[in-house]
């Protein structure tokens, strides 16, 4: 068993810490949303007043934030790293820019603690399941010490890499693919819709057909639905694209469908729709090209 700190209790966060407790982890937490740590006390953790009384001795910390500049205002200016026990693991799972990633990594270093680059995929239900796919980056010893902090989170688990930025990297092209085939399917909706077809139809056909994708299957009925469960904003896309396209510059390698996809995500945000779920981007092809032919 080992005593975990885990800060960033969000819709993922809450049932990765929970599983985390079911293998017999030791888990103290820590989100700025109070309601967070009341219902960490009861799934059986331990909520903390502050990052730092969180990570206090603790043998490893995971960061499940939104971004970066989360997760260094927790490990640097919080003081959640130094109050983590000598030679802890810091496990970071937020989507990063690889370069941040690995910048992060070295000031964890220089403490003589030892650093996981460690970023999700699957969403609410592959947390709840503990079926997340998880690309972990790190020296193949760290790796195994992270390894059964790791697997109760995710099935999924592969090492990607050995050194800090190797799993962002792998994570960003990850959202690449991700925000393409939710807009391509926005977008064959949008068609459908602006043809009077039954919508709801063609996710049948093209779910079950060569042009399904799990995210068409997924994202796709949500895009039927008037006001739909927000289980991925739309703002997280434009950053995660965003990133995406940066490092498309780093690489000198043209990303001309993510760029594109990039400006859809924006373009929704512009309507008002950043916290709406993601799946709302068709909302930009509505604006453009109306049902009713306007």
């Amino acid at each position: 068993m080992a005593r975990i700190a885990f800060i960033g209790l969000g819709a993922m966060g809450r049932p990765m810490a929970a599983n985390l407790v079911k293998a017999g982890h030791a888990v103290a937490g820590y989100d700025v949303n109070a309601a967070a740590l009341d219902w960490l006390r009861g799934a059986g953790g331990t909520p903390a007043p502050s990052a730092a009384q969180a990570a206090e001795g603790a043998d490893a910390l995971v960061l499940m934030v939104v971004n970066a500049d989360q997760a260094e205002t927790v490990l640097f200016e919080a003081g959640a790293l130094d109050a983590l026990a000598p030679h802890a693991l810091v496990i970071l799972s937020a989507t990063c820019a690889p370069a941040r990633a690995a910048a992060i990594a070295d000031q964890v270093a220089a403490t003589q603690r030892r650093f996981v680059d460690a970023p999700v995929s699957g969403g609410v239900v592959g947390a709840e399941a503990g079926a997340l796919t998880i690309m972990a980056a790190a020296p193949k010893a760290d790796f195994a010490a992270a390894e059964p902090i790791l697997r109760p989170m995710g099935s999924r688990l592969y090492h990607v890499g050995l050194k800090p930025g190797d799993g962002a990297m792998v994570k960003t092209i990850n959202q690449l693919l991700c925000g393409v085939h939710i807009a391509a399917a926005a977008e064959a909706l949008a068609l459908g819709e602006r043809a009077g077809l039954d919508t709801a139809m063609l996710l049948e056909i093209f779910g079950a057909s060569a042009a399904g994708s799990w995210m068409l299957n997924n994202r796709g009925p949500r895009m039927l639905m008037d006001d739909p469960p927000v289980t991925s904003a739309v703002d997280i896309f434009v950053k995660d694209l965003g990133i995406v396209l940066d490092a498309g510059r780093s690489a000198r390698a043209p990303l001309f469908l993510a760029a594109a996809a990039h400006q859809l995500f924006l373009a929704a945000s512009g309507l008002g729709l950043g916290m709406a779920d993601d799946a709302l981007v068709i909302e930009a092809y509505r604006a453009l090209a109306p049902k009713d032919g306007g």
